[in-house]
């Protein structure tokens, strides 16, 4: 169970896993980053507590606390007021509870193929609420796992946690070190890769012919999209067919709809 604390002291060094969280939950190689995985408000806390994340502590106004499972959990469970909470973490809070916890293993990009049928593989994709968002789509339409290749900012990111409602916590990633070699293995794998592109001349999603076969759904920026080297080494090019005067969709958008084509 638990160990319930009451602190009022918002100097109080239990709390430092909290402190400055607009720069203290980066990546262990960023400035003034710790790499903590940091979830906020009480369903995205659940889905951390129920994560393999080890988890290190929680911080919160009462009533989120006492609205928590905790007892299978073996950590503080700081109880503080708004005021304090905010000084701590230096903003306000509206969801009223937070929860840190330490980085679990990266999961190895073959393993990840190995155990999949359905991957999106993301090139580009830098700002965390498209990847949360890509994420949660991701959870919610049957994607087995996210490849994440060159210029991805990091999943773990506080804001790309909260944006995917926890579900970045449950979806395994990998990182693609070799790029756009990582395809190439997915290929050997048995996956097709496809490519998704506003090019007039892409067949229409579709008509790809790709339910029922093991499929890594290859998606690109806002903005400039996938670079050539990424379509290239690709198995297909497909597009989303829009009407008249719309060129493309956000890519969590995009990515939601080529999940759901592919169920």
């Amino acid at each position: 169970m638990a160990k319930v604390i009451e602190i009022n002291d918002p100097g109080d060094p239990r709390l430092d896993d909290f402190r400055d969280l607009s720069t203290a939950d980066r990546r262990p190689d960023r400035p003034g980053g710790r790499g903590l995985v940091i979830a906020e408000g009480v369903v995205v806390v659940e889905r951390l507590l129920a994560s393999p994340y080890p988890v290190r502590g929680l911080l919160g106004v009462r009533r989120r606390i006492e609205a928590l499972d905790l007892s299978d959990l073996d950590v503080p469970a700081y109880v503080t007021s708004a005021e304090v909470m905010a000084s701590v973490v230096g903003f306000h809070l509206n969801r009223g509870v937070l929860a840190a916890a330490d980085r679990a293993p990266a999961v190895p990009l073959e393993d990840l193929a190995d155990r999949s049928t359905r991957l999106a593989v993301l090139e580009g994709v830098g700002d965390h609420e498209n990847l949360g968002s890509i994420f949660r789509n991701a959870a919610a339409l049957g994607v087995d796992g996210v490849v994440l290749g060159p210029g991805c900012s990091d999943p773990l990111y506080r804001r790309s946690v909260r944006v995917s409602m926890g579900h970045v916590l449950r979806v395994p990633f990998a990182i693609a070190d070799e790029w756009p070699a990582a395809l190439n293995m997915l290929r050997h794998k048995g996956f097709t890769v496809a490519a998704l592109t506003p090019r007039p001349s892409a067949p229409h999603l579709a008509d790809a012919n790709l339910r029922g076969r093991r499929v890594a759904v290859l998606l690109g920026s806002e903005g400039p999209g996938l670079t050539e080297e990424a379509i290239e080494a690709a198995d297909v090019a497909v597009r989303i067919p829009m009407s008249s005067g719309v060129d493309s969709l956000n890519v969590a958008t995009a990515g939601a709809v080529a999940f759901y084509a592919l169920l």
